[in-house]
C-alpha cells in the first residue's frame, strides 16, 4: 500500500483493503478506563492529530508521586506525521501533560481563548512557550487538518469556553462531546446546544460518537448551576460572620456567582492562593469575570472589616496540605486564621484520592469553631458532567452508528455502552476501549488494532519515569516496616573491622526500648563478615540484608528494608 505523505507506519496504513481511504484510527493514550490523563491520537491517511494531553493526580498508593502523565512514545514515533493538538478544554486532566510533551513536538496547539490562556501560563512557567505556536480556534470558523475538519460546539461544563468536537474525517462524521453535561438555562454562554450537533451529523447520524461517561451512573439530570446560586443566596444572607468559601480555581462562573452574592450583601472579597489569583487575572483580562469593587487580591493589603462584612475566597477544597485553606487552618498563614463561627462553603466535588485529607480538613475546620456546608449535605456544587437523562439525550441527538464511552473508570464505560444500545446502537457496533486498544472505525464498523504500550508514566521531582512499582513498593515496606542502615569501616587489605558495626533504626523500632534486639543484630553482623574473603562487597552486603531480615522476621515478625553502608579504606 503507497505510504502517507505524512509518513504514517505501515501498521496504520494496514486497513481493510475494500476502504482504502474511509478510515479513522483512534489511539488512546488516556482516560480510557479511567478518569483524568485524557489523551488520545487520530489518524487517517493524509492527518494525524493529538487530542488533549491531560495528566491525572496520584492516589494514596502513590507515595511522593507528583502526577501521572501519559506514555508518549507512541506520539513520539510518529511526531513527523501529527499536524496539531486541539483541546477540548482548560482543566488539568485535558491539558496538564502539555509541560512533558510540548519539548518533543513542534506543532500548533489549537483551543478556546480561555483554555490557551491557561496553556500559555503553564508553558510559560517552564521556559516552554517558544517551542509552540498558540491558535486560537471557535465555533464560527472550522480547522482543517489534512482529510480532517474540526467543527467546535460550545458545552456546559465546569470550566468557560469548552468544546465538543465534531470531526468531518474520512470515515464519516465523528462527534467527542468532551466534557459536558446540558443545563437548560446556563448561568453564562450558550451552554450545551443539541440542535448544533443535530444539523452537523444530518439525516444519516454519526459514524461515531466519543461520550463522557463520568456520571453515567447517576440516574436523572444534573444539579443546574441556578440552584447552586440560589443556595449560595441563601447561605450568604444566613451568615453572621465571616464566609470562607473554597472551590476550583478553574471555575470561572462559580467565583463570579461569590462575586455577586458579596456585592449584594455588601461584603469585600479577599482573595488567598497562587492559582485563584492567576486564574481570576486571566479570565478578567479577557472580559470573562466581572470584578467586584471591594476585592482585595492579597490579604496583606485587606483593610480592618468586622467579620459580617467580608468573604474569603480560597484554595484548598481537596485539603492539599500548602493550599490557602489548609495553612489558615494550620495557623500557618501570615494574615488569615479561623473564627469562630465562621461559614465555610467547600463548592466543589470531591476528587478519588483526596477523601482522608478532606475529611481532615473539616474535622479542624469544626475543632475551631466554625460550621461547614459541602456537597454531601448541601447542595453548594453542581457537577459539569452529564447523568444519564442527558447521556441519552445526546446519543438520540447524534444517533451514532458506532458508539465508544471514553472519559471513565472501567465501569462506567460498561454501563454508558448498555445505555447506547438501550437508545437503539447496535451492540456489535459498541466497544468498550482501554488505554493502548487502538480502533478503527470504516463503513463496516469497528475493528481492533495492535495494541501498544499504554503504561502511564509517574513523575516525581524532576524525575520523569523513574518511578515504578519497584520503587513504589520499596516506599510501602519503609512507610510500614521501616528502615534498619548498618555502618560499618573495614581495612581494604585485611577486612578487619575498624569501627562499627553500629545499627540506626529509622522507622522500625524505638533504639532504646529495643536496643537488646539491635545488640544481637550487631552479633549477626560480625558472624556475617567472620571469615568472608576480603574483597566481594556486594556479596557481604546481600549476606548481611539476608541475615538481619531474617532475624527481625523472626523475632519483631517484621521486614524492614535494610541497607548495609560498609566503606573499605
Amino acid at each position: 500500500m503507497e505510504e502517507s505523505i505524512f509518513g504514517l507506519s505501515p501498521r496504520l496504513l494496514a486497513k481493510k483493503a475494500s476502504h482504502p481511504d474511509a478510515w479513522l484510527t483512534i489511539t488512546p493514550l488516556g482516560g480510557f478506563g479511567q478518569i483524568g490523563m485524557n489523551c488520545m491520537v487520530w489518524s487517517s491517511r493524509r492527518s494525524m492529530v493529538v487530542v488533549d494531553c491531560g495528566l491525572m493526580f496520584p492516589s494514596d498508593y502513590h507515595l511522593g508521586v507528583d502526577v501521572i502523565i501519559p506514555r508518549f512514545d507512541f506520539i513520539k514515533e510518529n511526531r513527523d506525521a501529527i499536524q496539531g493538538i486541539v483541546l477540548t478544554h482548560g482543566h488539568e486532566d485535558h491539558i496538564g501533560a502539555l509541560p512533558w510533551l510540548v519539548p518533543w513536538l513542534d506543532v500548533p496547539i489549537y483551543g478556546s481563548p480561555f483554555t490557551l490562556t491557561l496553556v500559555e501560563h503553564k508553558l510559560r512557567e517552564r521556559d516552554l512557550l517558544d517551542r509552540t505556536q498558540l491558535v486560537t480556534v471557535g465555533p464560527s470558523e472550522p480547522l482543517v487538518l489534512g482529510d480532517m475538519t474540526f467543527h467546535f460546539f460550545p458545552v456546559c461544563h465546569s470550566i468557560i469556553d469548552g468544546y465538543a468536537l465534531g470531526v468531518e474525517t474520512p470515515a464519516g462524521k465523528v462527534v467527542h462531546t468532551g466534557d459536558f453535561k446540558i443545563d437548560p438555562k446556563p448561568l453564562d454562554g450558550p451552554g450545551t446546544d443539541l440542535s448544533l450537533f443535530k444539523k452537523f451529523v444530518g439525516k444519516k447520524g454519526a459514524a461515531l460518537l466519543l461520550s463522557d461517561s463520568t456520571n453515567v451512573e447517576r440516574e436523572g439530570r444534573s444539579l443546574s448551576e441556578r440552584e447552586v446560586l440560589a443556595n449560595l443566596r441563601n447561605l450568604f444572607k444566613q451568615a453572621r460572620g465571616r464566609i470562607i468559601v473554597t472551590l476550583f480555581s478553574s471555575h470561572i462562573q462559580r467565583i463570579q456567582e461569590v462575586f455577586d452574592c458579596a456585592e449584594e450583601t455588601g461584603r469585600s472579597i479577599v482573595v488567598g492562593g497562587r492559582s485563584l489569583v492567576n486564574n481570576i487575572g486571566m479570565a478578567s483580562n479577557l472580559n470573562r469575570l466581572r470584578k467586584p469593587e471591594n476585592l482585595y487580591m492579597d490579604a496583606a493589603d485587606m483593610p480592618a472589616l468586622p467579620d459580617d462584612k467580608l468573604v474569603l475566597l480560597v484554595t484548598g477544597s481537596q485539603g492539599e496540605p500548602l493550599s490557602a485553606l489548609s495553612r489558615i487552618v494550620s495557623g500557618g498563614h501570615r494574615n488569615l486564621s479561623i473564627h469562630e463561627g465562621d461559614m465555610v462553603i467547600m463548592s466543589s466535588r470531591l476528587i478519588p484520592g483526596n477523601t482522608m485529607a478532606v475529611n481532615n480538613l473539616v474535622n479542624n475546620l469544626y475543632r475551631l469553631g466554625a460550621e461547614v456546608y459541602y456537597d454531601k449535605e448541601h447542595p453548594v456544587h453542581a457537577s459539569g458532567h452529564a447523568q444519564q437523562a442527558e447521556l441519552t439525550e445526546m446519543i438520540k441527538a447524534v444517533r451514532p452508528r458506532c458508539f465508544v464511552p471514553v472519559h471513565g473508570e472501567y465501569r462506567h464505560l460498561v454501563k454508558h455502552t448498555r445505555l447506547a444500545v438501550s437508545c437503539g446502537v447496535n451492540e456489535v457496533d459498541t466497544a468498550v476501549i482501554e488505554n493502548g486498544q487502538p480502533f478503527t472505525i470504516t463503513p463496516a464498523g469497528l475493528t481492533f488494532e495492535e495494541p501498544i504500550l499504554a503504561q502511564s508514566i509517574l513523575v516525581d521531582g524532576k524525575g520523569v519515569g523513574d518511578v515504578g512499582q519497584v520503587v513504589l513498593k520499596e516506599r510501602h515496606i519503609l512507610g510500614g516496616e521501616g528502615m534498619v542502615v548498618v555502618v560499618m569501616v573495614l581495612d581494604e587489605e585485611t577486612w578487619s573491622i575498624l569501627q562499627g558495626p553500629e545499627i540506626f533504626s529509622k522507622g522500625f523500632v524505638f533504639e532504646q526500648q529495643y536496643a537488646h534486639v539491635l545488640e544481637d543484630a550487631k552479633c549477626l553482623v560480625l558472624d556475617a563478615i567472620e571469615g568472608f574473603p576480603p574483597g566481594g562487597m556486594d556479596k557481604l552486603q546481600e549476606r548481611i540484608r539476608v541475615s538481619l531480615r531474617r532475624f527481625f522476621r523472626k523475632i519483631l515478625d517484621r521486614d524492614p528494608i535494610v541497607v548495609p553502608v560498609i566503606t573499605a579504606v
